[in-house]
């Protein structure tokens, strides 16, 4: 009799890991475990749980544990990608999750908690939501219509519908090329990054949803609206949170969902960083490769970000799924994973000094090829010295 893999299919591969996609749901957990570890040991600190296991835990855990380094041979993607498993893996997400906000609406609206303790929640409950929306990332790729829609629903916490649309048909277009406003260019720093995004990107899936809808002869003021259903949930949300607690907890609502999407522009800032397509005679840009997205293979991050990090066969196979995603070794890599890159991009003078020689290194030397700051490309210029032998 052949030998039972541990996924559960005789022979064939067998994905070693396959048990540990149980504990990316310790990300939307951590909103409901503050006021347990409040109270087992009276240390307020536990109200900042979500900034110590994204910025200090997981980073640790990732020098620790070390890369991963598994890919799915090509003879068991089906098998692999069939398995329904790992799909509840990502729809479990979900109601923990909203289980967190729910939880931390309460502690809001108490009298028991400080307002600096309500503002540590706040500020778990939103990195938290940040890895939501990578669950709707997930999701909102998916061809199965429940699926697109459970991507709305984990965007509605951070009230960030918009990037079902921008993120599918946007960013996916124009990866890596200055009309991108989700890929960041060389010397252009996290802080002067954000708003350009965010506001780039709100005015691109407006402009998106509008021309899809006018294909179809439907008006914006839609049924059919992706974006309009989207915030649609997020109102829905919100307001029966602040109907059940009070307008109260508005502004601690308000809080979580603005650091949940810059966590998610901040993963944008790190992923494609300086990269860029060229251009093409024809004025088009040549096709997405491994080349143009930064990749790390950490397996704790792995873990809780679901593949993100393999962003390189992402962006080439937007429709496998997270757990088939492979390791790309044309694909240039970081020197860490995403969850310490976040760190590193905060403090923009330890992110040129780390990821700049690596972009010039990239492009043995030659920053016409990269993807620059206008402002930077400008400065370089006045120099005299020109683009090759920029610093």
């Amino acid at each position: 009799m052949r030998a039972m893999s541990t996924d559960g299919f005789e022979g064939g591969w067998r994905d070693r890991k396959r048990s540990l996609w149980i504990l990316g749901l310790i990300a939307p957990a951590c909103a409901l475990l503050p006021s347990q570890l409040v109270m087992l040991t009276g240390l307020e600190l536990f109200w900042w749980i979500g900034p110590l296991v994204v910025f200090v835990a997981i980073p640790i855990l990732d020098i620790v544990v070390g890369d991963d380094g598994a890919n799915v041979p090509e003879s068991d993607y089906e098998r692999i990608s069939d398995d329904r498993f790992y799909r509840w893996c990502t729809y479990l997400f979900l109601p923990i999750l909203l289980s967190g906000l729910l939880v931390s609406s309460y502690l809001w609206a108490g009298t028991g908690l400080s307002v600096l303790d309500k503002i540590g929640l706040a500020v778990t409950v939103g990195l938290i939501s940040g890895i939501g929306i990578n669950a709707a990332h997930e999701l909102g790729h998916r061809a199965e219509k429940h699926e697109r829609w459970l991507a709305k629903v984990a965007l509605a916490q951070s009230g960030y519908g918009h990037f079902f649309v921008e993120h599918n048909r946007g960013h996916h277009v124009r990866v890596a090329t200055p009309p991108d406003p989700a890929s960041s260019r060389y010397g252009e720093s996290l802080w002067r990054f954000l708003p350009r995004s965010i506001s780039g990107g709100f005015r691109s899936a407006l402009k998106l949803e509008a021309e899809q809808l006018a294909r179809k002869g439907k008006p914006w003021f839609s049924i059919r609206n992706n974006i309009l259903q989207a915030w649609a949930m997020s109102a829905v949300l919100f307001g029966t949170l602040i109907a059940v607690f009070g307008i109260e907890i508005a502004p601690y609502l308000l809080l979580q969902a603005v650091i949940a999407f810059t966590m998610l522009e901040t993963v944008n800032y790190v992923e494609h960083y300086g990269l860029m397509r060229e251009q093409l005679p024809n004025g088009r840009y040549e096709r997405t490769a491994p080349r143009h997205s930064w990749n790390s293979d950490r397996l704790v991050t792995n873990v809780f970000l679901f593949h993100l990090q393999r962003h390189s066969d992402h962006h080439a196979n937007p429709g496998r799924r997270y757990q088939t995603l492979r390791s790309c070794d044309e694909a240039p890599q970081l020197p860490a994973g995403y969850a310490t890159m976040i760190v590193y991009a905060m403090i923009p003078p330890l992110w040129r000094a780390i990821m700049n020689p690596r972009v010039r290194a990239h492009y043995n030397g030659d920053l016409t090829r990269a993807n620059l700051a206008p402002r930077y490309r400008a400065r370089i210029e006045a120099t005299g010295k020109g683009l090759e032998n920029a610093a």
